[in-house]
This record gives C-alpha cells, structure tokens and sequence, in this order.
C-alpha cells in the first residue's frame, strides 16, 4: 500500500504540471487570438468606402442575454453554473464547488471571451459580464 502512495503523488504532480502548462497555453492562445481579431478588424476597416455609412455604434449597441452567454460555455461547465441578468451585466455563480481546474476554465473565458470579471465577496462571489457588447 504505502508503495502505491508515492506513485499516485507522482502522478497527481505531474497532472498539476500538465495543467499550468495547459493554461499557460490557453493564455497564449487567447493573446494570439485577440491580436489577430485587432489584425483582421483594421483590415476591415480598411475596405470600408466611406464613413458616412457607418451605423453609430454608441447608439445601436446590443445587449448580451443569458442565451449569448451560455453558448461560448462548454456544456460540462453550464451545468454548474447559474444565469443572473440585471440591467447592466450578466451575473454568472456557480452551483456548487468549482474546484480549481473548473474555476480557471471559467475564469478564462469570461475575461478573454466576455471581457468580464470575477467578483470575490464570500460567498456571494460571482463572475460579473457586461450586458453591453
């Protein structure tokens, strides 16, 4: 028994170490992303003729639902989760206990993808997504 000890600390290290690396990608992936989506943006921008035919955006922004939230989330994440809307953000709270592996998952995404927020007070402590894209 004591002999299998050593070896499921081995194991359990090196699954700790393959998800820093794993995350250290996933930021890396998520930079590389955000540069290209600034690349092809002012690409865009380029081909279009005239200003003048620009819709303001200030006016016409769109508000986010629970349903353009809940779409960039995995399904093995939306289970744990729940959907808040008031007038300003979407409040996103977990269920139950996210663990850590889960919490990072989640917390990437609202920061990279949703341009959002953790928000740590206790045990009301929540992801908070702006409304406004």
């Amino acid at each position: 028994m004591s002999e299998e000890n050593p070896d499921v600390k081995d194991i359990l290290k090196r699954l700790d170490d393959l998800i820093n690396v794993l995350k250290i990608i996933l930021d890396d992936l998520a930079e590389i992303s955000r540069a290209l989506k600034v690349h092809v943006g002012s690409k865009i921008e380029e081909t279009i003729p005239s200003p003048s035919f620009r819709p303001i955006t200030s006016q016409m922004q769109r508000l986010r639902t629970i349903d353009d939230i809940q779409r960039i989330f995995p399904q093995d994440l939306l289970g744990l989760l729940l959907f808040e809307v008031t007038e300003d953000y979407i409040i996103v709270k977990p269920r139950q206990y996210l663990g850590s592996e889960n919490f990072a998952r989640i917390a990437s995404i609202v920061r990279d993808q949703l341009r959002g927020e953790y928000v740590s007070h206790g045990k009301e402590s929540h992801f908070r997504i702006p409304r406004k894209i």
